[in-house]
């Protein structure tokens, strides 16, 4: 049997840690990486395992040892997904088949890693023009929605809008509508294997989302929601049977 994670899930939030050093607005608004930020919104709602890595780290600061001690990985990247090492991001998807919780933040939808764990182009429309959003909650009773109240209010953020290139989710959480009239199912839950995940829509780089109450709320229900809990033993393969086979003549 699986064994479950600790009471506190060990988190590790990925970062590509680019636009920080190219863009001062970015680098205004988080001046210690937006990692450190989403690190401490996690930490400020009591999540205490929390440890943070970025793309120029060796082996992209994802190494065997950190992944093992891993039960929730927060992925945010965008202009760097092509940097990603394919071997980094084939033990990323076996450790979320294996059970790793997966958290996938804003433009992270079109990483190697999500790619490929939903099969599609995972393409979708956008406009960079201060919207305003505002994040429906479609599913009440849902873990990830809890404390979040009817909806979430984000003054100016990027827009998304479909149509959105997933599989269907499993679930979905929130749909977004922005100023331009546009929606978004912009909070999806997907299992594979052992593993769930969760797309959260917000947080372009040039706004300070990630400062948001409601949205921490989010992500901090969130990681709680994938943490790894015990399960079935998964077999695969040539197996001998349970029972002694009748001779055949």
């Amino acid at each position: 049997m699986t064994q479950p994670a600790p009471a506190q899930p060990r988190v590790t939030v990925w970062h590509e840690y680019r636009h920080e050093h190219d863009n001062p607005r970015v680098a205004a608004l988080y001046p210690h990486g937006m990692h450190a930020t989403l690190a401490a919104g996690l930490r400020a709602h009591g999540l205490t395992s929390v440890r943070t890595a970025t793309l120029d780290e060796p082996q992209h600061g994802l190494t065997d040892e950190v992944l093992a001690q891993t039960d929730v990985l927060l992925w945010w990247g965008h202009k760097a997904h092509d940097d990603v090492q394919d071997d980094i991001v084939e033990k990323v998807v076996q450790r979320v088949w294996d059970g790793m919780g997966l958290i996938v933040l804003h433009s992270a939808h079109f990483s190697k890693v999500f790619k490929r764990l939903m099969g599609t182009s995972c393409d979708l429309k956008w406009r960079e023009a201060s919207d305003r959003e505002r994040l429906w909650v479609v599913d009440p009773s849902h873990p990830i929605a809890q404390g979040v109240g009817e909806y979430l209010e984000i003054d100016q953020e990027e827009m998304y809008g479909e149509h959105f290139d997933i599989p269907a989710p499993d679930e979905l959480v929130f749909v977004s509508w922005f100023t331009g009239g546009e929606v978004f199912r912009s909070g999806c839950t997907f299992r594979r294997g052992s593993g769930k995940i969760f797309y959260f829509r917000p947080g372009h780089e040039t706004y300070p989302t990630y400062e948001h109450a409601g949205v921490r709320q989010v992500i901090a229900n969130a990681v709680r929601w994938a943490a790894p809990t015990a399960s079935a033993p998964r077999a695969f393969g040539e197996s001998a049977p349970l029972e002694p086979l009748p001779e055949r003549v």
